[in-house]
């Protein structure tokens, strides 16, 4: 599966609608990595491949999502993104968590493999 684009609408029904929430309540049942990026954004380019092999090789493990700020500044605002790329790092349980900056593909498989995977292990 390719990396999915979110739009506002699209992000409220499948990740989590603050709109009716307080509190966080992830929708999806396998942990997810968004990706806030603009078209004009250079280093967000240079990310994307690694988040195209990633969502290849963790299908059906790992959903991984694009929201374009300039298109959904809702999102922006809503989540304080500040500078792109801005990742989202939800695990299937528990509080996502949020970190700026573009990171090579290692650290994305770090991450997923010791912070997303693990928690939904746990569930099984």
């Amino acid at each position: 599966m390719a990396v999915r684009k979110l739009t506002t609408q699209e992000f409220r029904e499948l990740v989590f609608d603050y709109t009716t929430e307080k509190e966080w309540n992830y929708k999806g049942t396998r942990p997810a990595i968004i990706d806030f990026y603009a078209d004009w954004c250079g280093p967000c380019k240079m990310v994307a491949p690694a988040l195209e092999q990633l969502s290849e090789e963790y299908e059906g493990k790992v959903d991984i999502y694009k929201v374009d700020t300039d298109k959904e500044q809702e999102l922006s605002v809503v989540f304080g993104i500040q500078s792109i790329p801005t990742f989202l790092f939800i695990p299937a349980e528990g509080a996502p968590s949020m970190q700026p900056g573009a990171y090579p593909k290692h650290v994305f498989k770090q991450i997923i493999e010791e912070h997303l995977l693990p928690a939904a292990a746990t569930e099984e």
